[in-house]
């Protein structure tokens, strides 16, 4: 099995803020992107692919103002974006770092593999969205209880297309988009107990992420029209 960085996942209070710290922060205004109806919220997108990260974008995201999701009722929003915690922490801090998101050719394998690390990476749902193209689609895990796990530093994992599709044919968001001027260079992890996450990314076949003992923390490192910049999760 072989995973790989699929996207970053940056949090934000309202979509116009995130917006407004992408071009404080980055020196770019965001692509479009578009609404999750089963989770009520939507979000902007913009690529940072890289030779090291051939595959990768970058997604604000938010919770969509008035919209009650289709997600049946006590299940929570994917990235833990119901925690108080996180949301306080987003609310006065600004829209923030919280995770990624690992593509792989197989999730539900990929759900077993972590399994048997005695991880619960959560059910694999389908979701869409309605892009210009047509159709988006993708099976994506999330736990009843939305937790991220390993604060953020456990990727959840992404398989693009419908179950019926194959994956070397899926529609990818990065198909439709244009060069950012934004480049991911190196994504890191520190976590307390790094040898137990480094056994759950060995597990999937992630490589190109970097674990290290530590304080909680994702780390970005970005090329950007502002210079180089590092983006840190910090424990959220």
């Amino acid at each position: 099995m072989t995973a790989q960085v699929d996207h970053l996942v940056v949090m934000a209070a309202s979509l116009d803020q995130g917006v407004q710290w992408c071009e404080a922060t980055l020196g770019i205004i965001p692509g479009p992107g578009g609404e999750h109806p089963l989770m009520g919220t939507h979000n902007r997108l913009f690529s940072v692919a890289s030779p090291a990260f051939p595959r990768a974008y970058f997604e604000i995201i938010a919770i969509q103002p008035g919209v009650t999701p289709v997600r049946p009722p006590g299940k929570h929003r994917w990235f833990d974006m119901d925690d108080p915690h996180l949301q306080a922490r987003v609310a006065s801090d600004g829209p923030q770092l919280i995770h990624f998101v690992a593509s792989v050719p197989g999730v539900a394998s990929a759900v077993k593999a972590l399994s048997a690390q005695g991880l619960d990476r959560g059910a694999v749902v389908q979701a869409s969205r309605q892009t210009a193209s047509g159709l988006l689609s993708w099976r994506i895990t999330v736990r009843d209880d939305g937790q991220r796990l390993f604060y953020g530093g456990l990727p959840t994992l992404i398989q693009w297309g419908l179950a019926s599709e194959d994956p070397a044919h899926a529609a990818h968001p990065l198909d439709a988009m244009q060069p950012s001027g934004v480049r991911l260079e190196a994504l890191r992890v520190s976590h307390p107990q790094p040898k137990k996450l480094q056994a759950a990314h060995a597990a999937i076949g992630l490589v190109d992420v970097g674990v290290i003992q530590g304080a909680p923390n994702l780390v970005a490192t970005l090329t950007t029209p502002r210079g180089l910049v590092t983006l840190e999760s910090k424990g959220v």
